[in-house]
């Protein structure tokens, strides 16, 4: 299978890599001062799943340099603010027999992308391992909350196509699954990254220990009530019937295989790159306004994470 990769941070490593050991022929696109090293040196993948290294099949620095209909799948890593962008300049890629899958974090990435892109096109996955990078190319996986799983927000994708692409993951190792209920995974994603990406960036400690902490549990308690005020309003469905339902799961499954990490979130701010604040608690800043529903401990953590990457870039820049 012909695969394009978009972005070849941390997430888009280690899925060229492990497709690119699985035999597919991968392509990368990545910023102009990485393009060197990945072409000479491939992509590395260590941690919780083995160490492991491959080299691509090409690498480009824009999606102008290459050809219509000539990928099957093409993977979209980038940040969420980016997605409308990357949709619009690979919309000419997108044929009868392609796939877009947007494998990032955050509230609106269908949105964007089906701009330019039709709907039955798009696939999305709620991604909850964690990876970080260390190197141009290479990537460190360090821990797995669950499997990645696959879905058509609208359900226009036949169901046999998802399975099939699961496998097609799976089989490289990524554990893979596929959904029909893939927004209900997605708005888990946003709670789970709400609490945890933003304080993880603020306090610049471990899930783990925000949890352990009682001031930054309760925080994370409120960011999270919030939230479920928010679905109720909108009537968005999810796999836990109210607040105190998902803390018992994301307290008792959720962190502990997880609690060694640090957010992406705060390597962003510490790279002086843009967070993606925006697409999380920024969201539910958002659609709350939009639906009359108090959020204020989400709004006091959007100004502080954007108060922290301003503070950061200066720092970075003078």
């Amino acid at each position: 299978m012909k695969v394009l990769v978009i972005g070849l941070g941390a997430l888009g490593t280690a899925y060229s890599c492990f497709l690119s050991l699985a035999g597919h022929e991968v392509t990368g696109v990545g910023r102009p001062a990485i393009l060197d090293k990945i072409r000479n040196n491939g992509v590395k993948v260590t941690g919780i799943w083995g160490e492991h290294s491959a080299k691509l099949s090409g690498m480009v620095s824009e999606v102008a340099e290459l050809d219509r209909d000539q990928f099957e799948m093409i993977i979209v890593t980038v940040k969420t603010f980016a997605t409308e962008e990357i949709a619009k300049n690979i919309s000419h890629l997108v044929g009868d027999n392609t796939h877009v899958f947007l494998l990032q974090n955050g509230y609106g990435n269908f949105e964007s992308a089906a701009n330019y892109i039709s709907e039955d096109r798009i696939i999305l996955g709620r991604v909850i391992f964690g990876a970080e990078l260390v190197a141009p190319g290479e990537s460190i996986v360090t821990v797995i909350a669950d499997d990645v799983v696959l879905g058509s927000p609208k359900n226009l994708i036949p169901h046999e196509f998802l399975d099939e692409y699961a496998g097609i993951f799976t089989k490289a190792g990524i554990p893979t699954k596929s959904s029909l209920e893939i927004m209900k995974y997605i708005w888990g994603k946003i709670i789970y990254n709400s609490a945890l990406n933003s304080l993880g960036a603020i306090f610049e400690v471990s899930y783990g220990q925000l949890a352990e902490e009682p001031i930054t549990r309760d925080l994370m308690n409120k960011i999270i009530e919030e939230i479920f005020n928010l679905f109720k309003a909108r009537g968005i469905v999810t796999f836990w019937s109210d607040a105190q339902s998902y803390l018992e799961n994301f307290y008792q499954n959720l962190i502990p295989p997880t609690s060694a990490h640090h957010a992406s979130m705060l390597q962003d701010i510490q790279s002086g790159r843009r967070t993606e604040i925006e697409s999380l608690n920024g969201a539910v800043v958002k659609l709350a306004h939009e639906s009359g529903v108090s959020v204020p401990t989400n709004e006091i953590i959007v100004s502080m994470v954007k108060a922290k990457e301003h503070f950061n870039y200066r720092q970075r820049t003078c």
